[in-house]
C-alpha cells in the first residue's frame, strides 16, 4: 500500500552478497517511518519485465509489500530475500520475454524497457533504489535518463563499482577468503604442497590482493597483470623452500590471465544478458602448471597441488560486522537523498566518509586496482608503501 508520501521501490540484481538484507531493512523501516510506502521488486529487473500491469493479475511472483515485521526477520541473513537475477531489460532475449508482451517484443533481443517504465507507473513506485554492482546499476541509470527517480547503491564483493571506496559483501567476501585460506594451509602444509586458491574477480583484483596483504597467501595473480607462469613457479618454490612446512599459496583471480593465452579462462561459451561468459578453471591450470613446472626448482621432484576454488563459500552464510553496519548507513543515507529530492544518484564512501555522486559514474569508467601503486609484477604480491591517508581498505580507492 502507498504511504502519505508515496512509493518507495526496492529490488537487488546480479550475484548475492551479505549485506544485501541489511540494506533492505535499514531501508524500508527509515521509509516507513518518514511516511513512504515500501515495495520489494522480486528478482531483480525480472519482476518489472515479468510484473502483468493488471490489479486482478497475481503478481505475487514480482513484487511484494515489505513490512517492519518482515525486513527485521530478514535483515540478520545473507544472501536477498527478494531474490535476484541477472535480467537486463534493454537486451532481454526473446526466450525471456513473457508470454503476455510477447506481441510487441519479437526480435532475437528485445529493449522492453517501455514495459518497465509501464509497469513502475502501474505500481505507483516514485523513487526506485537498485542494490547491485556495475551491470544493474547501468540499467539503473538508463532508466534515470528516462526519467525516473533513482537512488542507487553500490553491491559487489570484487568492489569494482567505480565512484565508492567500499561495495556491500566485500568485507565478508575478504574475511571468509582470509579464513578459508588459513584453514586449508594445514592440508598444504601437511602434504607439503602448493594452495592454489581460486577466488572472484573478473576485470578487478582486490579480492586477492587485500588478503594477500593480510598474510592469506605468499603470491596472488590478478585480471590487471597477465602473469608467467614460469615466474609464478619460480616465486611459490622459493616461498615453499624457506617455510618450515615446506608449503606455500597463492590466490588467484577468476580473471588472471597467463602471457601467451589470449583470454580469461571460461567454463563455456554462453553469455549473460550482460554480455558475460561464466569464468572458472583458471586455478586448474595454474595447478597442473605448477606440477609440470615445479622439478625445476625442486630438484628434479614434482610438487603437488592442493586446488579450491572457493567460490560461493565467501559469498553466502551472514554479513560479518562491515557488512551489516555499511549497508545500514547505505540504506539510511538513501533515504536522505530522496527527503532531500535528490536523483540519479549513487550513495558511496570515499575516504572514510558516507556522500554520494552521480549515478552515470558506473558507465564512466572501470574501477581496477591500480597496479603501479599497489602491485609489484615482479614479485607478484601486494606493493606495500605508506599508509598514511589511505582508505580503510587501502587500495580500494578509484580517485
Amino acid at each position: 500500500m502507498p504511504g502519505k508520501k508515496g512509493t518507495i521501490g526496492i529490488l537487488t540484481g546480479g550475484g548475492d552478497v551479505p549485506g544485501l538484507n541489511p540494506a533492505i531493512r535499514a531501508i524500508t523501516i527509515r521509509a516507513l517511518r518518514e511516511g513512504y510506502g515500501v515495495l520489494g521488486i522480486r528478482r531483480g529487473w525480472a519482476g518489472l519485465v515479468d510484473l502483468i500491469p493488471d490489479k486482478d493479475a497475481d503478481n505475487r511472483e514480482n513484487v511484494q509489500v515489505l513490512t517492519e515485521d518482515l525486513v527485521n526477520r530478514a535483515g540478520r541473513t545473507g544472501g536477498t530475500f527478494l531474490h535476484t537475477s541477472r535480467t537486463r531489460p534493454s537486451h532481454l532475449p526473446l526466450r525471456e520475454v513473457p508470454s503476455h508482451l510477447q506481441d510487441r517484443f519479437s526480435r532475437e533481443v528485445n529493449d522492453v524497457t517501455p514495459a518497465v517504465l509501464e509497469n513502475l507507473a502501474f505500481l505507483g513506485v516514485e523513487h526506485l533504489i537498485p542494490i547491485g554492482g556495475d551491470d544493474t546499476l547501468s540499467y539503473a541509470e538508463h532508466l534515470h535518463r528516462k526519467g525516473i527517480r533513482v537512488v542507487a547503491i553500490p553491491k559487489t564483493m570484487d568492489n569494482d563499482v567505480p565512484g565508492t571506496d567500499y561495495c556491500i559483501g566485500f568485507s565478508t567476501c575478504v574475511t571468509r577468503t582470509i579464513e578459508l585460506a588459513h584453514r586449508l594451509r594445514t592440508s598444504a602444509g601437511s602434504h607439503e604442497r602448493f594452495l592454489v586458491l581460486e577466488v572472484f574477480g573478473r576485470y578487478a583484483g582486490f579480492t586477492a590482493t587485500l588478503p594477500t596483504m593480510a598474510g592469506a597467501a605468499d603470491r596472488c595473480v590478478i585480471p590487471e597483470y597477465p602473469f608467467e607462469m614460469e615466474k609464478l613457479t619460480e616465486l611459490l618454490s622459493y616461498d615453499r623452500n624457506r617455510h618450515p612446512s615446506r608449503y606455500s599459496v597463492v590466490l588467484v583471480s577468476e580473471g588472471a590471465r597467463i602471457q601467451g593465452l589470449d583470454e580469461m579462462v571460461f567454463e563455456g561459451g554462453e553469455r549473460d544478458q550482460y554480455g558475460h561468459r561464466k569464468l572458472g578453471g583458471i586455478g586448474d591450470l595454474v595447478s597442473a602448471s605448477l606440477k609440470e613446472l615445479s622439478p625445476a626448482y625442486n630438484q628434479g621432484r614434482r610438487v603437488n597441488v592442493v586446488n579450491q576454488r572457493l567460490g560461493y563459500l565467501v559469498r553466502s552464510g551472514d554479513p560479518d560486522a562491515l557488512d551489516s553496519i555499511v549497508p545500514m548507513a547505505f540504506g539510511n543515507l538513501a533515504l536522505d537523498l530522496i527527503l532531500d529530492g535528490s536523483s540519479g544518484r549513487l550513495v558511496s564512501l570515499r575516504n572514510g566518509v558516507y556522500d554520494s555522486v552521480p549515478i552515470d559514474v558506473v558507465t564512466g569508467r572501470k574501477k581496477a586496482v591500480d597496479i603501479h601503486k599497489f602491485y609489484n609484477p615482479e614479485r607478484l604480491r601486494p606493493r606495500y608503501t605508506t599508509f598514511e591517508r589511505k582508505p580503510l581498505f587501502i587500495m580500494t580507492s578509484d580517485v
